[in-house]
């Protein structure tokens, strides 16, 4: 059985089983919402989350708490990244940086941004560091990304703690310094472009989350994040 037959008998099964509501799922898991969960209704496997909050979930990383908003992160990404300047030379912040170079190597070939459909969401994941790796960005930037959230929701008063909220923050923030792809044909006012931009949700997040957090990891652990929230300015 070649890996496409199984791709699609699997793909199959799930809509079989999605068409297919019952009963035991009769209410969303969050509090106020009256809707029942996917499951319950066959419009999905979800078993906790109706259809507006399970989409919210795989946008922003959590079922209720919307993303920061890019003026919300920046003073913190630009503290961050004139901390990691300022200590490039620390053991930690090398072996963070070593770790996000070690992403770009591991991501195999570069896979244009319009040639990532039937790619699983691991495939996904890896195609975006290697379009990093491509566009040459500074790991520097990645790390910060990391950095810049940890700090946000620090200074958040009503934070969402889960780790998948914050794993789903960097990465949209990761997934955007990947771009998309850009493509010119001829010149002048006859030229066609092609601009493509990946999705910027679900489990493509959740692996991007997951790898940058362990490549940071190391550094959070040996470096306590006051030091760098006391170079944050007030975002407001």
């Amino acid at each position: 059985m070649t890996n496409w037959t199984k791709k699609r008998e699997r793909k199959n099964e799930v809509k079989a089983r999605a068409a297919e509501p019952s009963h035991m799922f009769t209410r969303c898991r969050v509090v106020g919402c009256d809707k029942p969960a996917r499951a319950g209704t066959g419009d999905g496997l979800d078993t906790y989350f109706c259809r507006k909050h399970s989409d919210h979930y795989s946008r922003h990383g959590s079922p209720y708490k919307g993303s920061y908003t890019a003026k919300e992160i920046a003073p913190h990404r630009k503290a961050a990244v004139a901390w990691l300047e300022v200590n490039e030379g620390d053991l930690w912040v090398r072996n963070a940086v070593e770790r996000v170079e070690g992403l770009y190597r591991a991501a195999g070939p570069h896979v244009e941004a319009f040639r990532l459909r039937g790619l699983s969401p691991e495939e996904r994941a890896r195609a975006a560091w290697a379009r990093l790796r491509k566009a040459k960005v500074d790991p520097r930037r990645v790390v910060a990304a990391w950095l810049a959230v940890e700090l946000v929701i620090r200074a958040d008063p009503q934070a969402e703690m889960k780790i998948e909220f914050k794993q789903v923050q960097a990465a949209k923030l990761v997934h955007k310094l990947a771009s998309g792809t850009h493509k010119r044909w001829g010149e002048g006012p006859g030229a066609t472009e092609l601009h493509v931009y990946p999705r910027s949700r679900g489990r493509v997040l959740w692996h991007l989350g997951m790898a940058l957090q362990e490549a940071t990891e190391l550094l959070l652990d040996h470096h306590d994040l006051l030091s760098i929230l006391s170079a944050t300015p007030d975002p407001q």
